[in-house]
């Protein structure tokens, strides 16, 4: 398998996913903006995106994929992993109905805790919140099943259809958006609730479907907690807490800004961490996807060489294309988010308001994507329980730079504090695999790194010099803000290349071998 060509296939399906959710959340802000609706919507899809991150892109993965690839084994005995794989739906499946259920008799005070009680709002507003969180709870059900199904066919190396399944989310959100925006703001929220839960039940189907396009059938059977279900359980919950550090992050940071900031901030949060998703999404994502598999397979057949050599690939590939995200983020934050959201009932203050919000979150970007990069090293060894320590250290420097930044510098709190402690998380998993010798950087990482961090403030250069010269095209119609915005992206990568050969971090040749370099 060629590393590049699969983080392009994945990444090209998340990046439509990505831009789909763009649409999605442009709609959002023009029919809701940036109100108490729009608050009480985003608490109540924040605990399902949580959830998500945690078990689907996180635990669930890390814990099965290393497993199941243990029972295909050198001999290709894809019977007992199947076998293996009925056994845990088995028992994730009555979990499931039974957590869900609880979650829903307890919306109220799960609202209360996500929100941090909101800024003062009124008895109806907050049962407005808790109404849409238990519309919005059956998701996490179906995510769950949807990860499964997903990982076997990651493990499979059939990568496709799991990263398409969240186009059919944001198809079902911007339906809901588009033909079914009530008259004020909190019909369309009830409405973006209900297309939640009717996004996962899309996405189930599709991957059901999936499965049985690529020859998969998992036989329904009573629940049995053997060796090897003991085994997947002893490794989830370490993982959870590891792999979501991040989404724990952000659920604290919104509860606080909730509770201690004006009406509005949540808002401000959100738009700005969606536009810092797209790049995590693509290359973060989308290369953790990838590598837990590829080095699980690698390491079991004994591989240790190939499997150093591909995650220096994965570090090096996922720097060249972060770094000038996190760059143009810093430099042009104002005019991406103008010409994405302001219009409707999202103002030119709000757009200055996540646009410090966004180039804050972006400091800490690189991290991110790193750390989705640095736990593949940990998981495809059966090691959960070394993140899920980083992760808690790293949770600690989020909720203390909160409490010191939100009183100081208000709503810009959150994400910088975010930013840290993803800095400090990364720094913890690099050092512990450097430590156990598990990674090293080889000569062609520490060469190039460096040059891609030059080319990358050059081109950062260039935009800020340019920033003038698009402003004006970041607002009007939707034709002339996609001209401007298209070639702010096609300057700043165009000049980025450029950068790149001159600094010597790429020859030519060097992008031609890595499309060709097998993982």
């Amino acid at each position: 398998m060629n590393l590049t060509r699969a983080l392009g296939s994945v990444g090209g399906l998340t990046l439509v996913s990505r831009v789909l959710a763009l649409v999605r959340d442009s709609l959002q802000a023009t029919f809701v903006g940036a109100s108490f609706a729009s608050d009480a919507f985003l608490v109540a899809f924040k605990l399902p995106n949580m959830f998500r991150a945690l078990f689907a892109e996180g635990a669930f993965n890390a814990a099965f994929i290393p497993l199941f690839n243990r029972k295909v084994g050198a001999e290709r005995d894809y019977a007992a992993a199947y076998d293996f794989a009925g056994r845990a739906l088995a028992l994730l499946l009555p979990i499931l109905i039974g957590f869900t259920a609880l979650l829903m008799i307890a919306a109220d005070p799960l609202t209360l805790a996500l929100s941090g009680g909101f800024d003062n709002p009124t008895p109806d507003e907050f049962a407005f919140a808790v109404t849409l969180s238990r519309i919005t709870i059956p998701y996490l059900a179906l995510i769950s099943i949807v990860s499964l199904l997903g990982g076997v066919l990651t493990s499979l190396g059939k990568f496709a259809a799991n990263a398409a399944a969240p186009i059919l989310l944001n198809i079902a959100m911007i339906a809901a958006l588009w033909f079914f925006h009530g008259d004020n703001a909190y019909e369309t929220a009830r409405a973006q609730a209900i297309s939640v839960t009717v996004g996962g039940a899309l996405q189930l189907l599709w991957l059901i479907l999936a499965c049985r396009r690529a020859g998969v059938s998992l036989r329904l059977r009573l629940p049995r907690i053997d060796n090897d279900v003991r085994e997947l359980l002893r490794l989830i919950l370490p993982a959870a807490i590891g792999a979501g550090a991040m989404q724990i992050n952000l659920a604290v940071s919104t509860a606080l800004a909730g509770g201690l900031l004006e009406a509005g901030s949540i808002s401000y949060l959100y738009y700005a961490d969606r536009l810092n998703q797209l790049p995590l999404g693509m290359i973060g994502i989308g290369l953790g996807t990838i590598l837990l598999p590829t080095l699980s397979r690698m390491l079991a057949s004994g591989d240790d060489k190939a499997a150093m050599e591909t995650q220096n690939r994965g570090i090096e590939l996922a720097l060249f294309l972060t770094l000038p995200a996190t760059v143009a983020f810093l430099v042009a934050a104002e005019p991406i988010v103008r010409g994405i959201f302001q219009h409707g009932a999202f103002t030119a203050e709000d757009t200055r308001a996540a646009a410090l919000a966004l180039s804050a979150f972006s400091i800490g970007l690189p991290a991110y994507v790193m750390i989705k990069v640095l736990t593949p090293g940990f998981y495809a060894r059966g090691d959960t329980r070394t993140p899920v320590r980083f992760a808690m250290i790293a949770v600690a420097v989020n909720l203390v730079g909160n409490l010191v930044l939100i009183p100081t510098i208000g709503f810009m709190g959150p994400p910088l504090a975010t930013a840290v402690s993803a800095l400090v998380n990364m720094a913890l998993l690099y050092w512990m695999l450097r430590r156990r010798g598990h990674f090293v950087a080889d000569s062609q990482l520490k060469r190039r790194l460096p040059r891609l961090a030059v080319a990358a403030l050059m081109m950062g250069g260039v935009l800020y010099m340019l920033d003038g010269l698009i402003d004006p095209y970041t607002t009007g119609s939707l034709l002339i803000r996609i001209a401007g915005l298209g070639a702010l992206v096609a300057g700043g990568g165009l000049v980025y290349v450029a950068a790149c050969f001159a600094t010597g971090a790429y020859r030519p040749s060097d992008l031609k071998a890595l499309r060709r370099r097998p993982a």
